[in-house]
């Protein structure tokens, strides 16, 4: 951490965030920790509120999101294995809450090791390709990534005990890919950015089109009736009563 630069992690998570946000109608994000002992015990955790709230782990914003990252920080002791299963199970069990094509789960994971859990991570993945929701990987330092780029399935769908992912939901870039030497982070951030939500919008329509669901009409402009002229008030007649 440095107080006159945001590390690999916030400028990821803000070149990303930035944009997908505003296909959020709340700006509330759920934002997870994983690898790391927490206080008071130092038990070892790879699904842990970065708001240190276990019953609402949303934070507001992205500015939210990365004031709860740093504060995390503070907290916590960075601890390997590098585990993605129970936070890629956590989302899944959102979205599979909501499947009406109302709710679609971006979840975005930002991680610099290579990945501990391999086979119960491909399981999951592949569980949740039924699911509305896709999932972004961005890989920061120097670590080998080979595992990721399988997690990817861009050239081989993803399987898992004999079972393939009916689609393919992630997408994964090494950060160290954009990094622009002449230090021009705003023009290499905006091409991660577009780079790792290419796909998202293919892979929403296909979940849709799997469901049989349809996009809603837009909602009809209203119309202006013309102005009308003064109605005349008929004379009062004792055959009839206005009410």
């Amino acid at each position: 951490m440095s107080p006159y630069q945001l590390n690999a992690y916030a400028l990821a998570l803000t070149a990303v965030g930035e944009i997908i946000q505003h296909y959020d109608s709340d700006k509330m994000f759920p934002a997870l920790g994983f690898g790391a002992k927490l206080p008071p015990d130092g038990r070892v955790s790879h699904e842990f509120p970065l708001n240190g709230n276990q019953e609402n782990p949303s934070c507001c914003g992205i500015d939210g999101i990365l004031e709860a990252y740093h504060r995390s920080l503070r907290t916590v002791q960075l601890y390997g294995p590098t585990n993605f299963a129970p936070v890629v199970t956590h989302v899944a069990r959102n979205a599979a809450a909501v499947q009406d094509g109302s709710l679609y789960s971006v979840l975005l994971i930002i991680t610099d090791g290579v990945i501990s859990d391999m086979a119960q991570t491909k399981e999951a993945i592949v569980n949740a390709a039924k699911l509305p929701m896709s999932i972004i990987i961005i890989g920061v330092g120097q670590a080998e990534f080979d595992a990721m780029v399988e997690l990817d399935g861009d050239d081989v769908r993803i399987s898992s005990r004999g079972k393939l992912a009916e689609r393919d939901i992630v997408q994964f870039v090494p950060f160290r890919d954009y990094v622009d030497r002449t230090g021009n982070h705003v023009l290499s951030m905006a091409r991660l950015a577009r780079d790792v939500l290419a796909e998202i919008p293919d892979q929403l329509v296909s979940y849709m089109k799997a469901q049989g669901i349809r996009p809603r009409p837009p909602p009809a402009a209203p119309t202006q009736s013309p102005p009308q002229s003064p109605a005349r008030t008929p004379p009062a007649s004792p055959l009839h009563t206005h009410m």
